[in-house]
């Protein structure tokens, strides 16, 4: 990959990034300059994908965290302010599938884990970093959602969750309109992950685009340049 450099100098800030779509952009981010904040809930994951983000010229600040546990949310915002005083680019992308069932099926454990981290945790993240967000010259917020918000039998979970997500950042970016600061949602598509193979178990994933084909829309983005904002940007 050529590396352009297009977030040389910036700071960003991926939740999941250990496998999928969140080490993707991970790696991409890196090639283009950026320094990274990588989070995932085991840190031999988060030290195998820093092996690839300094193979591909980068540097990256490892944060073993759980978003379920929302405090230590509020700990890597500290932090940060502590270490860097400004956050330039937030990529929500961790997320839970959950059982595809029944609504009426739906275990209430479930429920709350899956809400806790596709929600919640990002709420918690917009409430954490927006002080640090609003300290960059361009700061930039860009969280996944998925074409299952829209309503879909046996993923009332899922989506029900995506659904909120949506409707949350689009009210940030709303706020956000006034300011430096542009805010926008990634619907990925079907994508090469653990996470569609668990979901869809009959199909051959070789059909489906890989994560790293669809990081050039988290780089636009993320660039200082970016003017989109309250988007649901369609990666497909």
């Amino acid at each position: 990959m050529t590396q352009t450099g297009r977030l040389s100098g910036r700071i960003a800030l991926i939740t999941g990034a250990s496998r999928g779509i969140g080490a993707a952009i991970a790696k991409r981010y890196a090639a283009e300059g950026a320094h990274l904040v990588l989070t995932a809930r085991t840190e031999g994951a988060l030290e195998e994908i820093d092996d690839a983000v300094r193979a591909a010229g980068g540097s990256a600040t490892l944060v073993p965290l759980d978003l379920r546990q929302l405090d230590q949310i509020d700990q890597l915002g500290a932090a940060l302010v502590e270490r860097f005083g400004r956050l330039d680019v937030l990529v929500g992308n961790a997320g839970l599938l959950g059982d595809l069932t029944p609504v009426p099926h739906i275990a209430q454990r479930q429920w709350d884990q899956v809400m806790t981290v596709n929600v919640t945790a990002n709420y918690r993240l917009i409430r954490s970093m927006d002080p640090l967000l609003r300290r960059s010259e361009s700061g930039r917020a860009i969280f996944v959602s998925s074409g299952a918000a829209k309503g879909k039998a046996f993923w009332g979970l899922y989506g029900a969750t995506k659904a909120a997500l949506n409707t949350l950042v689009m009210s940030y970016a709303d706020e956000m309109e006034n300011t430096a600061l542009r805010v926008n949602l990634v619907n990925p598509g079907p994508i090469r992950t653990a996470m569609r193979a668990q979901a869809m178990p009959g199909e051959d994933p070789m059909t489906l685009r890989t994560p790293e084909e669809i990081t050039d829309c988290f780089v636009d983005l993320a660039a200082a340049d970016c003017t989109r904002n309250g988007e649901l940007v369609q990666a497909y």
